[in-house]
């Protein structure tokens, strides 16, 4: 990560961000004091919300289907991703640029929809969770086929390497 001095960004434009972040955390949580009395999200509901949160920024900062979403504030090229423009909008794109920094405003997004509308955010966490639980696995999946594939190429060398004068015969798949 860069220092301020090192991007066209001034502290300023960094203190708006957090600002606004804050001022929208404080007006949650004063919205839900009012409205309920107390926060009504109970811990263990904290694993979904959580995957959940990681679901949406993974979806903002890195998939295409939200291309339109950063294109005001992120170049995005063959070399890989940079944000555009100076000042705000440079740290806007800095800021759709980091699966962290989206998740932050993503649970405050997801806490606010299940404090206010706790039927609808439930629906729509769990389905972000289980979308989270998807990619888990299919990354689980593919992390195996490749050690998988992996080994079988390492016994077949090391079959070929025992027995020199055997064809050597090569699968499709």
């Amino acid at each position: 990560m860069k220092p301020v001095s090192e991007t066209p960004t001034a502290r300023s434009d960094y203190a708006l961000l957090s600002i606004t972040n804050v001022g929208l955390l404080a007006a949650l949580a004063e919205s839900a004091r009012r409205r309920h009395g107390s926060f009504d999200v109970e811990g263990k509901e904290l694993p979904v919300l959580a995957a959940a949160t990681f679901a949406v920024s993974k979806l903002v900062v890195h998939e295409k289907v939200e291309t339109w979403m950063r294109a005001p504030f992120v170049e995005e090229g063959p070399n890989g991703r940079r944000p555009k423009g100076r000042r705000l909008r440079y740290a806007i794109g800095e800021l759709l640029s980091c699966t962290r920094c989206t998740g932050a405003w993503a649970a405050l997004g997801l806490i606010a929809l299940r404090t206010h509308a706790p039927v609808h955010g439930r629906v729509v966490t769990t389905v972000l969770a289980t979308s989270a639980a998807n990619d888990f696995l299919q990354t689980g999946f593919t992390y195996l086929c490749s050690r998988s594939n992996s080994e079988q190429v390492r016994a077949d060398v090391a079959q070929d390497e025992r027995s020199p004068e055997r064809p050597r015969v090569l699968s499709a798949s």
